[in-house]
């Protein structure tokens, strides 16, 4: 079964690779402890409001409680809205350990105009004399980048930055190049999606939209699509949309002009992750590639396979190995670790989803080894909540 083999291969091949990085680096211990007879406490930096931020944010809490540095207790669901999640966490989560500021949630809202002096006010204030921030949680590749950099030095964990290569956050996938920031990766994520893609669809040109800036090309992982693009003699059809803005009526209808271009031009299209692509939008793109009989790929997830797209490679238990990763490297930190000094390279386990009712209607057949390797099976679409 040549599927199954390329999945094997690929996911074992990085497994080896981030297996050998971190033999190289330090381990410390996760126990909780205090900060000098007082608590750590943490600061939250995002670019905007992101479906994957407030995942990532609570999935990191539950694996603080496993670790004892917070109490366990229910969670609220409250989707999309990290500045919600940080007042009850701020106000609510008990620990003996940690305080979560809630004077210390920062948020462009996506506002480039804004950015810069948010960016500003938070880099003061982390450059203060009085140290009233011990952590600071770098959420997305904006954040990332503002808090990568000499202008302070508090220790930031980047989390959820689709590169922070490409995107020039870190020097390297296993040196940050400061000490006082990580930034996790997965340095061959988008190659073995865009090349399990090309082995099962066999398409001689993919179709990506994407925002043409250094953020939106990372987003996209254009560099890996090129790099497999070379390996297997495929060519790529681009288009350009809106991403980063506040105009969210901008953003949606540029995607849905780039489909409709992308269209009558390609064999297959790789669905990235961006602004534009959303619960408003997807149905319309779903109707778009299913009725001119164009498969396609999502990079988000197992989600949007759900909501028909043809396939993904999804997260295996979700969130849940993030947070344990995430969780354990704010402990290393509290027990005298900089960040610089803890392993960058993980790779969350993942599954292959495929949604039957789209290869039924875009008449896509499913050979039996493709059966064999789909770990999600979807036999209809599903509306985006």
């Amino acid at each position: 079964m040549k599927v199954v083999r390329i999945i094997a291969l690929v996911i074992g091949i990085v497994s080896f690779t981030s297996m050998s990085h971190s033999n190289n680096l330090k381990t410390f211990s996760t126990e909780p402890k205090i900060n000098h007879g007082k608590k750590w406490k943490v600061g939250y930096y995002q670019g905007g409001d992101y479906i994957n931020y407030q995942s990532y944010l609570s999935s990191t809490i539950l694996g603080l409680m496993e670790l004892g540095w917070i109490e366990k207790t229910k969670i609220p669901q409250i989707k999309g809205n990290t500045r919600l999640f940080w007042e009850w966490l701020s106000t609510k989560a008990k620990s003996d350990y940690i305080q979560f500021l809630g004077d210390a949630y920062y948020t462009c809202s996506w506002e480039k105009n804004s950015r810069a002096k948010i960016t500003r006010k938070l880099l003061t204030r982390l450059s203060n004399k009085n140290n009233d921030i011990d952590l600071m949680i770098a959420m997305g590749t904006w954040a990332g980048k503002d808090l990568s950099n000499n202008q302070h030095h508090v220790n930031t964990i980047v989390i959820s930055a689709s590169d922070p290569l490409e995107s020039g956050i870190i020097k390297s996938n296993e040196d940050s190049g400061f000490d006082h920031i990580h930034a996790r990766t997965d340095p061959s994520r988008y190659e073995r999606q865009i090349m399990i893609f090309n082995d099962m669809v066999k398409f001689k040109t993919l179709g990506v939209a994407y925002e043409n800036s250094i953020a939106g090309k990372s987003y996209a992982a254009v560099d890996a699509m090129e790099k497999v693009a070379a390996q297997k003699g495929f060519s790529i059809v681009k288009c350009f949309t809106k991403s980063d803005i506040a105009d969210q009526e901008m953003i949606n209808k540029s995607v849905i002009k780039c489909f409709s271009e992308l269209i009558p031009a390609v064999d297959a299209i790789y669905v990235t992750v961006q602004g534009g692509v959303n619960s408003t939008t997807i149905p319309t793109l779903v109707e778009m590639t299913q009725k001119k009989r164009i498969p396609t790929f999502s990079q988000f997830g197992s989600t949007e396979v759900q909501q028909g797209f043809l396939m993904s490679m999804s997260r295996k238990n979700g969130f849940k190995s993030a947070g344990v990763y995430f969780a354990s490297l704010v402990a290393q930190i509290f027990n005298g670790a900089k960040p610089r000094e803890l392993n960058q390279v993980f790779e969350e386990e993942q599954n292959l989803a495929v949604n039957f009712k789209t290869a039924e209607l875009i008449g896509f057949y499913l050979h039996t080894d493709i059966i064999a390797a789909a770990d999600e099976i979807y036999r209809d679409i599903k509306a985006p909540e």
